[in-house]
Order: structure tokens, then sequence, then C-alpha cells
């Protein structure tokens, strides 16, 4: 199988060499690290009648820099940002995930797609200008169109079903709903004043937002990560131990298997 990655790049420093890569589960998202910390995303292009051997191709999706260099004062070490490896998260909705590493510091990543902004909020006076947000609240019944006077009508539809002979009159609703009749023109003005948000279609824009940091459950480097079957824990291993971690749970892994310097293991459990 022959990829062909599509990147440009005039410039190329010790940080834009690549440290690792990984495949999503379907082929279609290709993540790589470098040694810069940072995780580029590669799309498959899909294939089109004008170039039908173009499904090879990957292009960027997104750019994001998962980690930064640090300094560990209490042993007097420096830990690089390289990315030591990448892994894909079985995808459980629209969202993808994946977990990243560098020698110490394992994080988890959501990437989402957005393709439509809402519009039409009510948080602008007549003005243009942003209202107080302490002032805005919820939709009420009136906003809707739904007011006493509508309840009223509604009821008498309902009753004209089981009486066809049951009319409706103007003087009528005046009688049962008095209140309605100094406001009753104000309201339809007021109704169609009002603005229902509605979703508009955008640009699209890859967002990238982490969503854990697993740290110090390693003291030698980190050099491989793996992803259970049942989409919630994973492993992660340095010269000496395999830990297990929780996806939902950051502060804390168990210890499954520690080899000591004399290169004898002990599974723990």
């Amino acid at each position: 199988m022959y990829v062909t990655i599509i990147a440009f790049a005039f410039f190329f420093s010790a940080a834009d060499i690549i440290s690792t890569a990984e495949f999503n589960h379907t082929g279609d998202l290709l993540a790589t690290g470098d040694k810069g910390g940072r995780v580029v995303i590669f799309q498959r292009e899909p294939e089109s009648k004008n170039e039908p051997y173009s499904q090879g191709e990957y292009n960027v999706y997104s750019t994001f820099q998962s980690h930064e260099p640090e300094f560990d004062y209490l042993k007097s070490l420096e830990i690089e940002e390289k990315i030591n490896k990448i892994k894909w998260l079985p995808k459980q909705n629209a969202a993808h995930a994946l977990l990243s590493t560098n020698d110490k510091t394992i994080k988890l990543w959501k990437i989402t797609e957005r393709d439509k902004r809402p519009e039409g909020y009510n948080l602008k006076d007549e003005e243009g200008k942003l209202k107080d947000l302490s002032t805005v609240t919820s939709l009420q019944a009136a906003q809707v169109g739904l007011g006493t006077r509508d309840v009223v009508i509604n009821l008498f539809r309902k009753l004209s079903v089981a009486s066809p002979e049951t009319e409706l009159t103007q003087e009528g609703l005046s009688v049962l709903c008095p209140q309605e009749r100094e406001r009753g023109d104000r309201n339809v003005v007021n109704q169609e004043a009002k603005e229902v948000p509605v979703l508009k279609p955008m640009d699209l824009m890859v967002e990238v937002s982490p969503r854990r940091i697993f740290a110090n459950g390693h003291t030698y480097h980190v050099n491989s990560i793996s992803v259970n079957s049942d989409c919630e824990t994973y492993m992660s291993a340095d010269d000496l131990r395999i830990n297990l971690w929780h996806l939902a749970v950051t502060d804390r892994s168990f210890s499954i298997l520690c080899r000591d310097h004399s290169g004898q293991s002990s599974a723990l459990a």
C-alpha cells in the first residue's frame, strides 16, 4: 500500500522530524507526532471521478501542540516534548479521540468537526448592541406565541371538535380573556419581532480539545501505549513497568507487571 502525504514546507528543523505515526481504525485519518511535541492529523481524500487514483493521498486535517518541554526539579531532569507514541481510540460518536505521550505524560485529546453555527439569539437590542447577560432570560410562552390568548383559542378549537356548533367570536374572547383586549395587537407585534435561533452553514472547522492528562505514572520513559478492547482502559509501558489506566481516572494507575534491573519480572495484583 502506497500512501502519499501532501505537505509543503520551506524550512525544516530538528523539531519537525516525525517520531511516530498511527492510522485510525478505518484508515481515513493518519496522526503523526514530531520531536517538537506537535501532532499533525492527515485525512485521506475521497476518490473522485476526475481523479480516480487520488484516494491514497492524505492532506492536512488538523495540527495542534500536544506537549511542551518540562523540567523535573525533584530529579533535575529535563523532559523533552517529543511525541513517543500515538494511539487512536475506537470511535464512539461523531468525535474522534486519541492518546499521545512523551517521556512522562499521557494526554487524551478529542477531535470534533463543526460546519454550522447558531444565529438569531435575542442577545442584541434594537440598536444592535449586546444586552447585559444578567437581563437575558429563557424563552417564555409569550415569546413563542403561546400566550393566554392562544391558549383560549386552542381550548375552543378542541371544544369545536366535540361540538361543531361552538363558535369563538372576538367578543367572546374579550369576555373570557379581558386582559388580552388591550395587548392583543401589541402581542402580535412583539411575537413578530422575536427571533428563533437557527443553524447556518459555515466553513468546516476542526476543534481539538484536551480531555484528560495522565501524569506521574512512570519513573522511566514511556515508550508504548495500547488501548484495550473494552475502550475504557489502556496500558502504558516503560523499560521496567507496565501500568493499567482507566480513561476516566487520571490520578491513579495499577502496575500489572514490574521488572527490576536484574531482569526478574513480577506480576502485581
